[in-house]
């Protein structure tokens, strides 16, 4: 089969196509799914940079997100069927191959059916972002209907399903971005309040659409200076989850005067500890979500779809900066 490999920890050239054996199923709960489509994520071009979470294992397949069709099934399946179009999040850190390539096996209980109204790009563009903007929204800030939230980069892959997902519970919703054109996207998504942060200070404007007490929710997706200044922009009592560790120079006086709830949100952590209730989780999530999509009610945003053969230059366009929505690779039959 094709496979994307990355042969150590560096910049874009370490990728390389590769032909390798294809996966086999040695599970009774596996599935070989025939990728159609892989998601290209920031996790991807940090670990690619950095090394994996299990940098023993090299040469790794990058890749968390994947959307294909089932070929092959384990004897005690009971789920899926050959022929059954799936999405996923799992593989792509180091420990298991990810979805940089023509096949996968994944155990059947970490699957989901593929959204019938989405792309197979689209699909495998969807994982990571959907289970991420859930987990912090719904089990970390305990999100209610006319909650108010404030979602930073809300054209960001996070961001913009984020901002559909609030919506959906009924909260209301202000957000930042960079750009007039992003303006217009996040409010076609349902924002309320677009915040250009080049132009305007967000705390300021965040008090102040909040009836100055500050928002009920900050997600952070940025870190730094945002999460810091975030602080100021949520009310007593009130809770702030970001997806980044802050930096060991951070006062934390304000937020415990505050008595802010902090979360962080990492979705890989089950697939770091091997943890399946909590992987099983993540697929009851793409379950629902498959459901709002389906309904018209949820869509993902792809900027770009390119060949696997091009991943390098989807990790450029990445590191780049300044993405709208996701990136998805085409992998072709």
């Amino acid at each position: 089969m094709k496979a994307i490999v990355m042969t150590a920890p560096g910049a874009v050239d370490v990728l390389k196509l590769r032909e390798l054996p294809p996966p086999v199923i040695s599970g009774g709960h596996d599935l070989l799914v025939r990728l159609k489509a892989a998601g290209v994520n920031p996790l991807d071009t940090k670990l690619r940079a950095r090394g994996t979470y299990f940098p023993e294992r090299m040469p790794a397949i990058l890749g968390c997100d994947g959307a294909g069709v089932v070929e092959a099934v384990g004897p005690e399946v009971q789920r899926f069927k050959p022929g059954d179009a799936v999405y996923f999040c799992n593989g792509g850190i180091g420990a298991h191959p990810g979805t940089y390539a023509d096949y996968v096996t994944i155990d059947e209980r970490l699957a989901a059916p593929k959204p019938r109204l989405l792309s197979f790009a689209e699909a495998a563009a969807a994982p990571l972002v959907l289970i991420t903007a859930w987990e912090a929204l719904h089990d970390r800030a305990r999100l209610k209907e006319d909650h108010s939230v404030l979602i930073h980069a809300g054209a960001g892959g996070v961001g913009h399903v984020a901002i559909q997902l609030a919506r959906l519970q009924g909260a209301h919703i202000c957000t930042t971005v960079s750009d007039a054109a992003k303006e217009d996207f996040v409010r076609e998504l349902g924002a309320d309040l677009v915040i250009n942060y080049r132009k305007t200070d967000f705390v300021t404007a965040a008090k102040e659409w909040s009836g100055g007490h500050g928002v009920d929710i900050a997600l952070d997706t940025v870190g730094g200076a945002t999460f810091t200044n975030s602080v100021n922009a949520v009310r007593y009592y009130g809770d702030i989850v970001t997806l980044l560790q802050p930096g060991a120079d951070m006062n934390w006086k304000e937020a415990r005067l505050r008595n802010l709830r902090i979360s962080f949100e990492l979705m890989l952590t089950p697939m770091v500890y091997g943890l399946m209730n909590a992987q099983q989780h993540h697929a009851e999530i793409l379950r629902r979500c498959a459901a709002l999509f389906d309904a018209g009610k949820l869509r993902i945003h792809l900027s770009h779809t390119l060949p696997l053969e091009q991943a390098a230059e989807a990790h450029q366009l990445i590191e780049s900066g300044g993405m709208t929505g996701k990136i998805a690779l085409s992998i072709a039959d």
